[in-house]
Parts: structure tokens; C-alpha cells; sequence
């Protein structure tokens, strides 16, 4: 194994990031016990692979992208149309994929490129560059090089002890730097980047990251240059920190305005007077507490924190202004809604008086705390 260390100055602004961004990862764990709504996975695939090809020229709109991933058919360059395929395919392998292995890096490569360069699954045999118009603004590093260069890289990733958000951004940089194929760089490096982080931690697999790094394109080149100028990757890797705390937060705010959807949508059902049980009771409030991450606990963890709360609303409304956990408060609904749908001797119950009037209460508090600003 060689000594190969990446070039990188630590800087108070980094190490201000990395804590922001755990702050902002737990607050979301919190938030969806760890799981991004499943509707919300499948958008940020969307976005992600929609994001990643623009960046390289496909001309493909996001409604394009959504068809072709449904299944429909478009009217579009073959070649963009293949691209996206592609990069549904590879992204779809991504939790299969062994995050120091050189050999999956060339099959993920293979995958996102098959059709599209005859070297797809194949580290370059010639020399590329990158350029701006007609001007060189990096010279990769000779073809003979790149196989002992990424495995160095891969080899020093393995070992760091840094911090896994920077050194997945120092990776993705010296990735680019390196430039291993003849085509596909910047899509693989991205994709590689998130994979490194979804290692870390799994919300990485989901989250849209390319979108704001298409949103902040030129940025993302000029922190290149940057990083390139200085000899050293503090410039991009600030950069990549800045674009995942940023894409974290606006995660959190969609989680958020979908859980006061939620609470506003059960709001009215509850205090329509002449509802029917049937309509409170039915599954699609199963589906949207399981859709939002709640857990049926049978009310333990609310009970536990809370005592009697979770069967009396009088002992609900003396608590209910301490309670600030969204996910325990959407679980106990869960759990409470759950009872009458399935073991309460009468289900007509969840008509009572007492009963809808804690339901009441619960959403209206659960209304408060997911407002953005709440939280």
C-alpha cells in the first residue's frame, strides 16, 4: 500500500459545516426514525438522476425524466434517453455496491455508460481534459497512472480516520481530478460521493444532492478551479459541505409540510360533526402515519414520557404544550387510531366525545410543531 494522502487544509468553516450538517442529520432521524418518506425517496431518485445528467448537457426536463422512469414514452434524443435509463439502473445498484472496491466502481461505471462510449466499464486509454469552450482548465494525469490512483485513493479512503463528509469530498475531488474515463466523470463522482456518504449514514442514499449542485453549477466549477489553483481541496470540499447542509434543510422542511398536511387534513375530519366512523377508521390513515415514518407502539413510548395522556384527554391537555417530539406525538396518534381500527370491542367509539377530542388536541399540537419555524 503506497503513502498517498491527499493535499487538504482544515479550516474553521469546514469543521463549522461538518458539526451543522450532524446537527441537521439528527434532526431528521428524529424526524423519520432514520426513513425518508418512500413518495419522497422516489422524487429525490428522480431529482438526482434528472440533476446529474443536466450538469453533463442532457436537455431531458424533470417530466421527461418522470416519464421515462415510469415507463412512458418520449420523444427525446435516444442518446439522452439511454443516459437516463442508465443512470436509473446504476442508482438502483448503489446499496449493492462495495464502497472500496475498484471493481464495482468500473461496474457501476459500465452500467451508467453502457450504450453511450465504447470504454464503459473501463478506465480511459488516453489523455482527456476539461474545458471551458475552447480552453484547457485541468489536464488530467496520463491514462498509464489512473489504475495505481484510484486505488491509491480508494486505499486511503479506506484508512483516514477524517471525518466521513470530508473525506468523501476530498474523494470526489481527487476522483475528478484524477479524471479515470474517457467519459462520465462528473455523473461517477457524484454518484460515488453519495454512496461513500449513504455508507455513513443511509438518508445519504436519497437525498438529492445533485439538484442544488445543478441549481449552484457554476460554483461547483469555480470551487474546482479553486481547489486546482491551491493544490489542495479545501476550496470544493467547503463547497460540497455547504450544498449538503443546505439540501438537508430543505429535506427537513418537505418532511415537515407533509406532516402538517397530514395533521390539517385529520383536523377537519374530526371535528366534522356528522362524520362517520367509517371514514375516521379508515386505512388511509394507516397509510399515511406508515408513509410518514410513525410507529404503532400501542402508545408504550408516549405512555412512557407521558403517563395517562395517551388514554385521557384531560391528562392530554395538561401535557400537551410540553410535548415537542413530532415523531412520538405522530407515533401515539398512530398507535391510538390503531386500537380503534383493530382491538377496541366497539370501533364506534372513536366517536365519543372524549375520544375525538384527543385526537383534536393531538393534531392541533402536532399542527404547531411542524410548522418550519417550529422546529
Amino acid at each position: 500500500m503506497s503513502d498517498y494522502t491527499p493535499l487538504f487544509q482544515m479550516t474553521d468553516r469546514i469543521m463549522n459545516l461538518v458539526a451543522a450538517i450532524c446537527e441537521q442529520v439528527g434532526r431528521i432521524t428524529v424526524l423519520s426514525h432514520g426513513n425518508l418518506n418512500p413518495h419522497l425517496r422516489k422524487e429525490n431518485r428522480i431529482k438526482t438522476i434528472h440533476s446529474s445528467l443536466a450538469i453533463e448537457h442532457n436537455s431531458l426536463s424533470l417530466e421527461q425524466v418522470t416519464a421515462i422512469l415510469n415507463g412512458k414514452r418520449i420523444l427525446g434524443n435516444p442518446n439522452e434517453i439511454r443516459e437516463v435509463r442508465n443512470a436509473y439502473d446504476t442508482y438502483e445498484m448503489m446499496l449493492t455496491l462495495a464502497t472500496y472496491s475498484v471493481k464495482d466502481l468500473l461496474k457501476a461505471h459500465q452500467a451508467m455508460m453502457a450504450g453511450l462510449i465504447p470504454e464503459n466499464g473501463k478506465f480511459r486509454s488516453g489523455g482527456v481534459g476539461v474545458f471551458d469552450g475552447d480552453v484547457v482548465i485541468h489536464l488530467a494525469p496520463p491514462a498509464a497512472l489512473v489504475p495505481g490512483q484510484i486505488q491509491d485513493l480508494f486505499d486511503w479512503y479506506q484508512t483516514s480516520e477524517m471525518h466521513p463528509l470530508i473525506r468523501s469530498a476530498i474523494f470526489h475531488y481527487e476522483f475528478e481530478f484524477i479524471h479515470p474515463f474517457a467519459d462520465g466523470n462528473g455523473r461517477m463522482g457524484r454518484f460515488w460521493h453519495s454512496l461513500l456518504l449513504g455508507h455513513w449514514n443511509e438518508i445519504f442514499y436519497w437525498l438529492p444532492i445533485e439538484e442544488l449542485i445543478r441549481s449552484r453549477q457554476k460554483e461547483y466549477y469555480e470551487a474546482l478551479g479553486r481547489s486546482d489553483k491551491a493544490g489542495e481541496s479545501s476550496a470544493f470540499v467547503e463547497f460540497m459541505l455547504k450544498v449538503i447542509l443546505d439540501t438537508l434543510k430543505e429535506i427537513i422542511i418537505i418532511e415537515l409540510k407533509l406532516i402538517h398536511d397530514f395533521a390539517i387534513k385529520w383536523i377537519v375530519k374530526f371535528r366534522t360533526p356528522k362524520v362517520s366512523y367509517i371514514e375516521l377508521l379508515d386505512h388511509f390513515m394507516a397509510d399515511d402515519c406508515q408513509s410518514l415514518g410513525f410507529e404503532m407502539d400501542c402508545g408504550h413510548a408516549f405512555s412512557a414520557r407521558y403517563g395517562n395522556a395517551f388514554n385521557d384527554y384531560n391528562a392530554l391537555k395538561r401535557v400537551i404544550n410540553d410535548i415537542t417530539d413530532v415523531s412520538l406525538l405522530g407515533s401515539a396518534i398512530y398507535s391510538k387510531w390503531r386500537y380503534f381500527n383493530h382491538w377496541a370491542e366497539d370501533s364506534k367509539g372513536i366517536l365519543a366525545f372524549e375520544n375525538r377530542t384527543w385526537f383534536y388536541i393531538a393534531l392541533k399540537r402536532l399542527e404547531v410543531l411542524s410548522k418550519e419555524s417550529s422546529f
